[in-house]
């Protein structure tokens, strides 16, 4: 607009309007380049509200999965070594009895059945970080193997006495209707061992036993530790099956917990592409708006001071 002649009040009032627009749209990218947001507001997001909130409702319930998921991931890793270190007891013990059996001598046998009573103990026994006992099912608050000596396993009725864990196996919501079974009970898992140590200790106890002071095993001696071995070998096997399908559940966990991961990152990602603004465009649109500002504000000025007095000659 060239400006060469007193202004009217029309001029006038369309020159403030573009102020005010200018000083609305420097707001505006003032705003966006200190939030880094296009909207502090909804309204300003239009049509683009209902897929913000799905989008970032989807990466919350994404989120929460994962923290689960991955707690789960730690507990089947700890499961995979514990269980593993079970086996190879349960392997320990079916070699020293057929040791034993091979070379006609059961001096040491009680000891190492004590010794491996001792670690599966410790291992059934083992708590969580939050205290709860690992092996227990809905029963974590009480220790799952509740003998404390080879003497107390011989003693019961039944080998499953020396359990007390429940009979709900832990599981973990990794998505919408999908759960994963990530608990262990210490019954599966080691009632077969339990059962070759209980036979091994009542029969010491007996008439026919003290495998610690035969230094040549007596013929009864010699035909019930070899009735034992197949009894340890299946133990040994069931013990490694409960360890493999753990394995399996760590897998499939780690990758439920990766693909979360990602699924987080993609929600994450649309709402950022709705709501977070392009930082050198808004820079940029920054300045035009301040230029802007600063055109009308001068045009205007220079208009209000253009009169009929600066067309009259001097006095």
């Amino acid at each position: 607009m060239q400006v060469d002649r007193t202004s009217t009040a029309g001029e006038a009032q369309y020159l403030l309007q573009q102020v005010q627009v200018a000083s609305q749209q420097l707001q505006k990218t003032q705003a966006q380049v200190a939030s880094g947001k296009v909207s502090t507001d909804y309204a300003g997001l239009g049509d683009k509200v209902s897929v913000l909130e799905a989008a970032r409702t989807a990466a919350n319930k994404a989120d929460a999965y994962q923290a689960s998921t991955t707690i789960a991931v730690n507990q089947a890793n700890l499961q995979d070594s514990q269980l593993s270190s079970l086996s190879d007891i349960a392997n320990q013990l079916r070699q020293a009895i057929t040791t034993s059996v091979a070379n006609n001598d059961g001096t040491t046998l009680m000891s190492t059945a004590q010794a491996i009573f001792d670690q599966v103990s410790q291992i059934l026994n083992t708590k969580d970080a939050n205290g709860n006992y690992l092996y227990g099912g809905e029963k974590d608050a009480t220790p799952p193997l509740n003998v404390t000596s080879l003497s107390q396993l011989a003693a019961l009725p039944s080998v499953s006495a020396a359990f007390s864990n429940g009979t709900m196996k832990k599981s973990v919501m990794v998505g919408d209707g999908q759960s994963v079974q990530v608990g262990v009970l210490a019954s599966d898992v080691a009632t077969g061992l339990m059962q070759t140590l209980k036979d091994i200790a009542s029969f010491d106890a007996g008439p026919t036993g003290n495998f610690a002071g035969s230094s040549t095993l007596t013929q009864a001696q010699s035909d019930f530790l070899t009735n034992e071995i197949p009894t340890s070998v299946a133990a040994a096997t069931s013990v490694n099956n409960v360890a493999a399908t753990n394995g399996f559940v760590y897998n499939q966990l780690k990758d439920a917990a990766d693909n979360l991961t990602s699924m987080s990152t993609l929600y994450k990602g649309f709402v950022s592409n709705i709501e977070d603004v392009d930082m050198p465009t808004a820079i940029s649109q920054l300045n035009q708006n301040q230029v802007a500002l600063q055109a009308a504000l001068q045009v205007t000025s220079k208009l209000n001071q253009i009169t009929l007095l600066n067309y009259l000659p001097a006095a």
